[in-house]
C-alpha cells in the first residue's frame, strides 16, 4: 500500500500514514493536502501525496533517544559497514556477546557480511581491525525517521 507523507502544521515531517488513513484524515479535516499526485483524485480530494496537519501536534518523543533494535542500527549507520565503507547487510557487537558485550547502540555498529565473518567472535583491534568509519553514538527517533 502507498505512502503519504505526513507533516505537522509548522512543516515538520513527522512520518508517513497509509493512503487510506491519509483520506481518513481528510475527511475528518484534521489535514489538507499539501502535494498531490499528479491530476488524479479520490472523490472531491485531490490524490495527496504530501499531507500537513491542520492544528500543531507536539512531538517531544521525537526527540527522546531511540529504542535499540538491529534495524535501527542498519538506519542509523545508513547501511555503510563500519570497518570497510561498503554496503552493510548485518549487524556486528564491537565487543562480542561471548565477551560480555551487550545489544546497546554503543556496542553495536553495521557491517557487511565479509568483515563481519572477518572479525567473528573478536574485538575489532584483535582481528586487526585499526579504525572505525563510524563513531557509534544513541540516536533520537527523529534521527531513525530522517534516515529511512
Amino acid at each position: 500500500m502507498s505512502q503519504v507523507v505526513l507533516l505537522n502544521a509548522t512543516y515538520e515531517p513527522l512520518g508517513g500514514v497509509t493512503f487510506r488513513h491519509a483520506i481518513g484524515m481528510l475527511v475528518r479535516g484534521v489535514a489538507i493536502v499539501e502535494e498531490q499526485d499528479g491530476v488524479l483524485t479520490f472523490g472531491p480530494f485531490p490524490r495527496p501525496r504530501v499531507i500537513r496537519l491542520v492544528r500543531f501536534v507536539a512531538t517531544t518523543w521525537l526527540y527522546k533517544p531511540a529504542g535499540f533494535s538491529k534495524p535501527g542500527v542498519l538506519a542509523r549507520d545508513r547501511r555503510t559497514c563500519a570497518f570497510c565503507g561498503g554496503y552493510a547487510t548485518t549487524v556486528d557487537h564491537l565487543r562480542p556477546k561471548s565477551q560480555g558485550g551487550a545489544n546497546s547502540w554503543l556496542n553495536c555498529v553495521a557491517a557487511c557480511k565479509a568483515c563481519n565473518g572477518r572479525k567473528a567472535n573478536r574485538t575489532p583491534h584483535g582481528a586487526g581491525m585499526k579504525r572505525l568509519h563510524c563513531t557509534p553514538y544513541v540516536p533520537r527517533v527523529i534521527d531513525l525517521i530522517n534516515a529511512a
